[in-house]
């Protein structure tokens, strides 16, 4: 009774794949998915998101990027904020967005007073040739930043 089943279902499912192949050799249209559009690079939106609104300064922060490079699947990157992270005066958060990847989020990095030191390494993947923008988040509300440009020759992100 049960091989039965299993048997008449495989034949319903031949059936309906016997009637698509047919239906696609006449030429019948076929359902395709909508393609999305591109997605838009929001890096001014984070950016502004991540300030308040507020204009950030530019310096005490420093990037250390290579100026070309060679796959953009994996790019070293280092942000480092001038900072003596005391509890007078201390970097509380970096954001690092770029200006040309599909997305422009690259990472965000969360620091204390015992930290000792508001530096942080890592590898990002880069889809072309874009600036890369580290904003700097201190513990008295202001914003200092720096950006980089660095030059992709394979692209990381599809590219």
């Amino acid at each position: 009774m049960r091989v039965v089943r299993v048997i008449s279902g495989l034949v319903i499912v031949m059936a309906v794949a016997l009637a698509a192949g047919a239906a696609l050799a006449a030429g019948a249209p076929v359902l395709a998915r909508a393609q999305s559009p591109a997605p838009k690079n929001d890096h001014a939106d984070l950016i502004k998101a991540f300030t308040g609104g507020k204009t950030p300064t530019q310096g005490r922060v420093r990037i250390d990027a290579p100026e070309i490079a060679e796959n953009g699947n994996t790019v070293p990157l280092t942000v480092t904020v001038e900072s003596p992270m005391t509890e007078a005066s201390h970097c509380q958060e970096v954001l690092v967005v770029a200006n040309g990847n599909p997305r422009g989020g690259v990472c965000k990095f969360t620091f204390t007073v015992r930290s000792g030191v508001a530096e942080a390494n890592t590898r990002i993947r880069l889809a072309e040739t874009q600036d890369i923008i580290a904003i700097a988040k201190m513990n008295d509300g202001s914003f200092f930043m720096e950006s980089r440009n660095v030059k992709v020759t394979i692209g990381g992100c599809g590219g």
